[in-house]
């Protein structure tokens, strides 16, 4: 045994109880307030009750938060850009995410300075390897100091603003020496990205409407009024696997993994830092908790949801049976794991939704959830139809059974 594994096992417990699939979907339904009982009030409510929401796709932000919320999209914009309480902010897997305000120090020490690391070696090599300068990590450098200077005296600007005014950045390079599909690729972007997850910028106001996803690129102390402060990665990870575990929770070593983007030398430290108390979890696995979260879940009376493609609660753990049927996982997931818009009843993902050419929203079951599911699941529907109000909603991540529902 490894000296992690050693001392994770000297400082965990037996199971202390066991923790049934049903009572996992009782968490979640209350835990992620996607029960209609269960609700909160603001974007920021929603924000934290998941800890992070997935940013990938502009339309995911809104529609979580009006799974959650009676928020409008105003609502969302003001906690975005005008209050600033929820930051865009690339970390864990290389995601970009919306963050609450606070826990971004702790991203910026741990998970976000692990991918810009790791971001940083990959353009420095290849453009050393595509003979743009001799030293990569200088050349970042200067690009870098370029940004800031520019960004200081013009504020927020466009991704092809800043390559106009910087002809450095605007080319393309080789993302691999050896790979056929390491062809040239435009350089902007990674460097724009690379610079985001290590916060120095931030995304700042969209161009674009609210379903576009078109940042404007701003300095990270000019947009939060305050110079950003990592907690070291010692602290760091510990307090976003704390905020996970107490959304999530119970999750298995293997689900932290996977959420995290870590490895699980560093998923199972990060447990022990946190004092995760180990569970027994139904069908035989182990999940952790914090250990101030050990009492049952009460039950939470039976309940439908619509969730947009890359949900939080659909895209929170890897091991995902207790909520989703396996038969159900290539019709509703794609092969990289990006799941699609969802319907749930009682805890479980049934089927997906589409909407009509009028945005009127359309349920698409994948099993039979009886009248009683049928009816609150309708009603979410035509909720959800009003909160469109006629819009209708495109993804890159459409699921197998979203393409094959399409309406014409």
């Amino acid at each position: 045994m490894d000296d992690t594994g050693r001392l994770i096992q000297e400082t965990v417990h037996m199971a202390e109880r066991l923790v049934t699939d049903r009572e996992r979907r009782h968490r979640l339904a209350r835990r992620h307030a996607i029960a209609p009982a269960h609700r909160v009030t603001t974007p920021e409510e929603a924000t934290v009750a998941m800890t992070v929401l997935h940013a990938t796709e502009a339309p995911s932000i809104y529609l979580s938060v009006a799974a959650r919320t009676d928020a409008t999209v105003q609502d969302v914009d003001r906690a975005l850009y005008d209050d600033r309480s929820l930051v865009r902010q690339l970390a864990m897997r290389r995601t970009l995410f919306v963050f609450p305000r606070d826990l971004l120090p702790a991203a910026w020490g741990s998970a976000a300075a692990r991918v810009a690391e790791a971001e940083r070696r990959r353009i420095a090599r290849n453009v050393e390897e595509d003979g743009r300068a001799a030293d990569g990590f200088a050349w970042l450098d200067t690009r870098r100091d370029e940004i800031e200077v520019l960004l200081r005296e013009h504020g927020a600007l466009s991704a092809q603003k800043i390559r106009e005014a910087l002809p450095e950045l605007d080319v393309k390079v080789a993302t691999s020496a050896t790979s056929r599909w390491g062809g040239p690729t435009p350089v902007a972007p990674r460097v724009l990205n690379l610079l985001g997850a290590s916060a120095v910028l931030a995304r700042g106001p969209n161009a674009g409407i609210w379903r576009a996803n078109r940042p404007t690129w701003t300095l990270m102390d000019d947009w939060l009024g305050t110079d950003p402060e990592p907690l070291p990665s010692r602290d760091g990870y510990p307090e976003l696997v704390r905020r996970w575990l107490r959304t999530f929770g119970p999750g298995t070593e293997t689900d932290l993994v996977w959420w995290l983007g870590s490895t699980k030398a560093a998923a199972r430290v990060t447990l022990t830092d946190v004092a995760a108390v180990e569970v027994d979890l139904e069908g035989g696995g182990t999940g952790w908790l914090l250990p101030d979260d050990l009492e049952p879940e009460p039950p939470v009376d039976p309940w439908a949801a619509l969730l947009p493609g890359l949900d939080p609660t659909t895209m929170g753990w890897k091991q995902r049976d207790f909520y989703l049927d396996p038969e159900h996982t290539a019709y509703l997931f794609d092969t990289a794991g990006n799941g699609g818009t969802t319907v749930w009843w009682d805890g479980r993902i049934v089927g997906c939704w589409v909407q009509d050419p009028d945005g009127v929203v359309v349920p698409v079951l994948r099993e039979d959830v009886g009248a009683d599911g049928d009816a609150a699941i309708a009603a979410e529907a035509e909720r959800l139809t009003r909160w469109l109000d006629g819009q209708v909603i495109r993804s890159v991540y459409a699921s197998a059974q979203m393409k094959r529902a399409r309406l014409p």
